[in-house]
């Protein structure tokens, strides 16, 4: 199971959408942050080497994870204290995600959670370096929306 902390938006429902699309022996646990323009600017600054605004910044706790399975006693030193494992964090800019779903032309509540589902997956070991990378993570990112009905053509 999936635990997914955030103080100002519920994701429990994107944490069960992801149910199914990885393996553990645990529960994993994971933290968003909601941010501002200032302050992920300068996350993307001082750990990307990037001087810019961005909407999304994921931080993995567990390397090469992706496809296997994920198992407590592989991970002894990321214990969440809870029984679980801690998988890491992940900044969302909110600003941002607004002014996506206005382009979007999508709702608020549908970007939030594709950019939770986005850093989730980044957590997870998905990238997009390259083009088959790209259309493997969306693919995994539309699935677990679609679990929750935000497919893209819902406003």
């Amino acid at each position: 199971m999936l635990k997914i902390y955030c103080e100002k938006y519920d994701f429990s429902a994107l944490a069960a959408a992801f149910d199914g699309e990885y393996f553990a022996d645990c529960d994993l646990s994971l933290e968003i942050e909601i941010v501002g323009g200032d302050e992920i600017r300068q996350l993307n600054a001082r750990t990307r080497g990037v001087d810019a605004v961005t909407d999304v910044l994921s931080y993995p706790a567990l390397d090469g994870i992706k496809g296997k399975e994920i198992r407590y006693a592989d991970f002894p030193f990321d214990a969440d204290g809870e029984g679980g494992i801690f998988a890491g964090s992940i900044a969302i800019c909110e600003e941002r995600a607004r002014e996506q779903a206005k382009e979007y032309g999508h709702s608020f509540e549908r970007e939030m959670n594709y950019l939770a589902a986005h850093g989730v997956c980044h957590i997870l070991g998905y990238d997009h370096m390259n083009d088959d990378e790209k259309a493997e993570m969306r693919e995994k990112e539309e699935s677990v929306l679609g679990k929750i009905n935000l497919k893209r053509d819902i406003q």
